[in-house]
């Protein structure tokens, strides 16, 4: 099993935030502040990021996943909710496909359960030439500030700093792993329970037009945009997001809040 850091807060049914790449779960934080008063809130810090020192490298999203599940079955979580931005949404298309009944619902966050084309995939290669060649910061460096509608956001920086926390084994290992991974709306097809899939209006990598394509395809779909925002929502609109969020979570059949303001 891959080594899994989290953070456990609040009461009631789990939820699990999964951030994205070269993040950590501190993007999460904001957001879990509004929701642990009704909800145990789980975020992790995927194996290589942050705290999850990487034993070994993972070659796939799907072993990722299996790394999350194993994690969640070792505290005895038995059924929960999952949310992945980006990166962190393609792990949870990968649990859902493996272990459905794991989930009553999830929620893609600025992602998409289609495959790299093959022009993301050259540039995925071109990404991992670059680290090679450069390092990790000055691909940071230029990779984040697009993430943003706003490209004077104030949380930019911050957002820079974890992001050159990453190794550069794990940064290519996951490279790797995204562009190999497989088209996954039959999950989204598939999946009984209600799937939430939340756009920026702005987000320059995954548009609203193919959110809104995917949302069709899913059996009970919560389609959401949040305006004036692109890739990063829960930091660029945390009071949007939430609202979302808890909107999702407290109409998911079955799953009540153990208290609402």
């Amino acid at each position: 099993m891959l080594p899994v850091y989290f953070t456990d807060q609040g009461k009631g049914f789990p939820v699990v935030f999964l951030h994205g790449f070269c993040e950590t779960n501190r993007i999460w934080q904001g957001v879990i502040t509004h929701l642990q008063d009704s909800w145990r809130v789980l975020a992790v810090d995927l194996p290589g990021f942050g705290n999850s020192k990487l034993a070994t490298v993972p070659e796939s999203i799907d072993e990722i996943a299996d790394a999350i599940i194993q994690w969640l079955e070792s505290i005895r979580v038995t059924r929960c909710i999952v949310f992945g931005h980006s990166l962190g949404g393609y792990i949870t298309l990968a649990i859902a496909k493996k272990k459905p009944d794991l989930l009553a619902a999830f929620g893609l966050i600025h992602s998409t359960a289609y495959a790299d084309s093959d022009e993301k995939k050259a540039n995925r290669n071109r990404v991992i030439e670059f680290v090679k060649e450069h390092g990790v910061n000055p691909f940071i460096e230029s990779f984040i500030p697009p993430l943003f509608a706003n490209s004077q956001h104030t949380r930019i920086a911050e957002v820079i700093s974890i992001g050159k926390t990453t190794p550069v084994q794990t940064l290519i290992a996951y490279t790797r792993a995204m562009r190999d991974r497989p088209d996954r709306t039959d999950v989204l097809a598939d999946f009984k329970g209600k799937i939430l899939l939340l756009a920026g209006e702005h987000d320059r990598l995954i548009s609203v037009e193919s959110i809104a394509v995917q949302a069709q395809r899913c059996q009970q779909p919560v389609f959401a945009v949040l305006q004036g925002v692109a890739h990063m929502g829960m930091l660029e609109d945390e009071a949007g997001i939430v609202r979302v969020l808890r909107l999702f979570l407290t109409n998911t059949g079955g799953i009540q809040p153990a208290r609402l303001n």
